[in-house]
């Protein structure tokens, strides 16, 4: 970095993200006294991340993601009291518990993001740790092992929790619930067990569908949250993130909640590859906000409810690898979902999946004195009969229709 740069004491805000820097990082705070924002984050800087940051009183953001650090968070970074935003993501940092226990202590941190780091270390339990002020925490990808940690109920203010992509169990907890201002959770792809709490169709944020007033992460910095297909959407307020509970990939057991349809402000629910049971409840149509329901890969059973066709807001809808049956709902956007969504329920039927066609009874066979053309025995009469009918379908083309029909009769009973 340029030595203009790194010692200029009227400068507010340095922005060099995105380039290819290396070396390490240099900068002097002494000098900056005036620095509020310091955006190096997607560069190539390598060495530990330097102790002299502490000397940047003003520092309010703070980005490093994205570089070759390694390291852990200096003991002295727990004197940047002005600092609310802090993102070491993809830094190859270690030591998770010291990081919590120093940065515990910078008070007006609001946006923490740790993810890719502390490669298959233990996550820190207990309640000691305090981040009071915490509204966006981000953990994920580090294989962390251990369970929800019990400190986190001492984030009163929180909104946002991903602890995706970890190595996390247990069941998770009743008190998560309990937040007031949490409408986004995110612990896919861990190995959480036992049924989904109750306490999660309360969380009352998603209940009432209260709009949190529109708040920057940071000026400059944006959050991006990646698609299966691996390209991102960018976000730069917390709150313009859809309201999203995120359950899939874990190994949850037992019924999907109907009480999940008193989450009206919820946008976005992924439940599938678990083991869940049960019928797919009705309720769930009081989600009048769902954008997307992904309910695949599970044991669920029985019909798909017809109400969910009143989710007029609903674009992507799965549930695909069931047990399902009866005949998929028609109208609304159910009209738009492909045969993708329905696949691997071999009962199911209806819309662009398998047509349903009502299965005829089965025809009695008259008795052997009925079996009598004009007085001859059944076998010359049948012999007949078959003789003119042959004539006659091949004069009328009815044979051809007869084929035709029985065809797609055939694969109508394959998928089926």
């Amino acid at each position: 970095m340029p030595e203009s740069l790194v010692n200029s004491p009227s400068l507010k805000i340095l922005d060099l993200h995105n380039n290819t820097l290396d070396g390490p990082i240099n900068i002097n705070c002494s000098a900056m006294i005036h620095l509020i924002s310091l955006n190096l984050g997607s560069n190539n800087f390598h060495g530990p991340i330097p102790e002299t940051f502490s000397s940047c009183h003003s520092l309010s953001i703070l980005n490093l993601g994205k570089n070759k650090l390694g390291g852990e968070v200096p003991y002295n970074f727990k004197n940047l009291q002005a600092l609310t935003f802090l993102s070491l993501s993809n830094t190859s940092i270690s030591n998770i518990s010291r990081a919590l226990e120093i940065l515990q202590h910078c008070e007006n941190l609001t946006t923490l993001i740790l993810g890719i780091n502390f490669q298959d270390e233990e996550m820190p339990g207990g309640v000691n740790l305090q981040f009071r002020n915490v509204k966006a925490l981000v953990i994920p990808f580090c294989q962390l092992r251990g369970s929800i940690p019990l400190w986190l109920t001492n984030c009163k203010s929180l909104q946002l929790l991903d602890l995706s992509w970890n190595l996390l169990g247990g069941s998770i907890p009743l008190w998560l619930g309990n937040f007031k201002s949490l409408f986004y959770l995110d612990l896919s792809n861990n190995s959480f067990t036992g049924n989904i709490p109750k306490s999660l169709a309360e969380l009352q944020t998603l209940v009432t569908n209260t709009v949190i007033p529109p708040e920057e992460i940071a000026p400059g910095i944006p959050l991006f949250k990646y698609r299966e297909q691996g390209t991102g959407l960018q976000y730069t307020k917390i709150w313009s993130l859809p309201p999203t509970m995120d359950l899939s990939f874990n190994k949850l057991t037992g019924p999907i909640l109907p009480s999940f349809g008193r989450l009206k402000g919820l946008h976005v629910l992924g439940l599938n590859n678990n083991g869940l049971s049960g019928p797919i409840p009705a309720d769930l149509s009081g989600m009048s906000n769902l954008e997307a329901l992904d309910l695949s890969h599970n044991k669920l059973s029985g019909e798909i409810p017809t109400s969910l066709v009143k989710l007029n807001f609903l674009s992507k809808f799965n549930v695909a690898y069931n047990q399902l049956s009866g005949e998929i709902p028609a109208g609304g956007q159910f009209m738009t979902f492909p045969y993708s969504s329905f696949q691997g329920n071999k009962n199911l039927c209806g819309g662009d999946y398998v047509s349903c066609r009502p299965v005829q009874a089965p025809v009695q066979s008259p008795s052997k004195e009925e079996m009598k053309i004009v007085g001859l025995p059944f076998e010359i009469g049948i012999a007949t009969g078959f003789v003119l009918s042959v004539a006659i379908s091949f004069m009328s083309g009815w044979v051809f229709s007869v084929a035709e029909r029985t065809t797609s009769t055939s694969r109508f009973l394959c998928w089926r």
